[in-house]
């Protein structure tokens, strides 16, 4: 028989409180949450020590790489570093390779995490410019949502034909996650700076050529297509005080169009590439510090709905190369939610306020099951956090296949002790404890 476990003396924060108690795990999931549970006999307890006790992070954009591109990183890999972040289910992208465009790709990725994650898992279908017709066979109790790359980034998933754009938009019921970028202000702007400096263009440069601009055009052009169509648009990793102003502050149970921003652009700004070069680069771009002032203002306003990390390793070689050959993004699910921690801890948003966005609005925009939330009957994913802890990055506990990360070197002053995927320690004082716990995620459709 399996004991429960009984998780005593800890701040829960849940739906926008904060409390004292105790929560009971049996099985895969919460049974009881009480000011004070009395201890039964046989059952395992884990003294939270008056630390805070947080949903699991629900990551609505990563990118795993696998299958095809595991010399970066695989489903296996990432996922424990996942873990170890905090993120107790990952949404994954479909520019693997082959690309996630059929529901026969689906079935294979869907395959390999039933074996290999740590973490819950769901993954994105790709739309392209010739695969509506396999749109229209998605199965929706299999697949989290839809991606479309308007401007292209790694992959070469570009869908840039504005009557099959239009097609998809009148035909998917799912949620629609779109990146977006100009791709012609992009093409233009990269030939100023070609006919300047050739391929090594420097790193500073990469806000002006996947400019503000750009980010704007398409994403004004994506909301007011999802408005003529009623499509349920999700615009992923804003990155510019103008396109805040797309979004309105009404309930999020009410809104046909949500937003998302990523850590890096809460983090970095155009001042850090300087030192940080290339491992900083990602589309979008990191872009001007009132940028970044005025992301936080719409996260904190609910304009932008929902916070992710948007992982996307590359080898530290790769990065290496010049401009136009480094390719963008890098690793982030480890350290994004001690980034947003120590942000916390800094005033820039509650504890609270950060929970809704990192795990229970993912949940509700993607009407995931019994997740994001701490209740009586939901899957116990969670993650007990020390906002007095130290965390220093280091080559030595950087769990990522690639070997690197933009924090290395960076102390935080906030820690993970430990992780729970379906009622199961998986992450426990910087060590990741084997056990075959994560499950697909389900969804209410």
């Amino acid at each position: 028989m399996i004991k429960s476990t009984l998780i005593k003396n800890v701040k829960i924060v849940n739906e926008g409180k904060i409390f004292k108690g105790d929560i009971r795990i049996k099985q895969d999931k919460i049974s009881l949450i009480a000011p004070s549970i009395p201890l039964t006999q046989d059952e395992n307890v884990v003294d939270g020590d008056n630390k805070y006790l947080i949903p699991g992070l629900i990551d609505d954009q990563v990118h795993f790489r696998e299958p095809g591109l595991t010399h970066k990183g695989d489903i296996y890999t990432e996922s424990r570093a996942a873990v170890a972040g905090g993120i107790t289910s990952f949404i994954e992208m479909p520019n693997t390779n082959p690309q996630t465009t059929t529901m026969e790709k689906i079935d294979q990725k869907l395959e390999i995490a039933s074996r290999n994650s740590a973490a819950n898992y769901g993954f994105m279908f790709g739309g392209t410019n010739t695969n509506l017709e396999e749109i229209k066979k998605i199965d929706e109790n299999k697949v989290a949502g839809l991606k479309l790359f308007l401007g292209s980034s790694t992959g070469n998933m570009l869908v840039n034909k504005k009557e099959v754009l239009k097609e998809i938009f009148k035909t998917s019921k799912l949620v629609i996650s779109v990146h977006c970028e100009d791709e012609l202000t992009i093409k233009n702007n990269l030939n100023h700076y070609l006919k300047i400096y050739g391929k090594n263009i420097p790193f500073k440069f990469h806000p002006k050529i996947r400019s503000s601009e750009a980010c704007f055009k398409s994403s004004s052009d994506a909301v007011k297509l999802a408005v003529e169509t009623g499509a349920r648009l999700h615009v992923f990793h804003l990155s510019t005080a103008n396109e805040t102003k797309l979004f309105s502050k009404i309930p999020l149970e009410e809104k046909q169009i949500t937003s998302e921003v990523c850590t890096h652009h809460l983090w970095f700004s155009d001042k850090d590439y300087k030192n940080k070069g290339s491992k900083i680069k990602w589309n979008p771009a990191i872009k001007t510090e009132e940028d970044r002032t005025k992301l936080w203002e719409a996260l904190n306003e609910d304009l932008i709905d929902v916070y992710a990390t948007d992982h996307s390793p590359h080898t530290i070689d790769e990065k290496n190369l010049p401009y136009t050959e480094s390719p963008s993004g890098g690793p982030l699910v480890q350290h994004g939610l001690l980034a947003m921690l120590d942000c916390v801890n800094k005033g820039k948003i509650t504890l609270e306020k950060f929970v809704e966005k990192a795990s229970h609005n993912p949940a509700k925009i993607f009407k995931i099951k019994k997740r994001g939330f701490l209740k009586k009957n939901f899957y116990a994913d969670m993650v007990l956090i020390d906002l007095e802890g130290k965390t220093n990055v280091t080559k030595n506990n950087i769990m990522y296949k690639c070997g690197w990360s933009p924090f290395e070197g960076y102390i935080f002053n906030s820690s993970v002790i430990k992780t729970w995927v379906n009622g199961k320690l998986l992450y426990d004082k910087g060590k990741i404890i084997e056990s075959g716990s994560a499950k697909r995620l389900e969804y209410i459709r």
